[in-house]
């Protein structure tokens, strides 16, 4: 699961629109924002296996950023720090750690069994990436539906429905790019985290632009 979890953020700001999208979109990768700056440190760790099918990924130690108890944790700091630091009102900074918690949820759904019930305890995983051709449309549809929830909103709102459309555009791209840019087999090494963590934050850079005060015209 990539682009998929940023559907969370568009249900999410369709539900309550005053969360900032810019946080939505964090908050729907955090925990894989965390898991790209341990994989920078060496504190998680992951490979690549080409034979795989789907995702070529074996991760092998994330418990702080995979963990069920940790997911968790990522959620309910996400959601205070956010009411500390922006403000919004309590539901806005619920919804935030709502969409933190919606990442292990979808991965569960694909990841083979990675997912840590408790730290060192038992994994578990649904394992969608064995197939990748239903994995990839429910990435999409995903996508699209939620998307589509968050274009609506917007209208209703009186802004212009083209950033939300440009900005899914940009994260179906994203999905391409990443599925024609296999990895070379081994350990993940830091400078892949760098990259990874990089693009996450491109990504929120450009959520926030979709929440500049465009409105339309009557």
């Amino acid at each position: 699961m990539f682009v998929g979890h940023y559907a969370a953020a568009f249900a999410a700001k369709a539900i309550e629109p005053k969360a900032p999208m810019w946080t939505l979109a964090a908050a729907a990768q955090l925990v894989d924002i965390g898991w790209s700056a341990f994989i920078i440190t060496g504190i998680e760790r992951a490979s690549v296996d080409p034979a795989l099918p789907g995702s070529t990924l074996v991760l092998e130690h994330m418990p702080w950023t995979h963990s069920l108890p940790m997911a968790l944790a990522w959620s309910v700091g996400a959601a205070l720090l956010v009411k500390l630091l922006l403000r919004p009102p309590m539901w806005a900074s619920a919804v935030v750690g709502l969409t933190v918690f919606s990442h292990w949820l979808l991965d569960l759904l694909v990841h083979r069994p990675d997912l840590e019930l408790w730290i060192g305890g038992d994994e578990v995983g649904f394992a969608l990436w064995n197939y990748p051709v239903p994995e990839q449309a429910l990435e999409i549809g995903l996508l699209a539906v939620c998307g589509a929830a968050w274009v609506a909103s917007r209208k209703t709102l009186g802004r212009f429905a083209w950033p939300a459309i440009a900005f899914i555009g940009f994260l179906v791209a994203l999905q391409i790019v990443a599925m024609l840019s296999p990895q070379p087999a081994g350990p993940l090494p830091p400078d892949s985290g760098v990259m990874i963590l990089a693009i996450y934050l491109v990504v929120v850079a450009l959520a926030a632009l979709t929440d500049l005060r465009g409105k339309r015209t009557t």
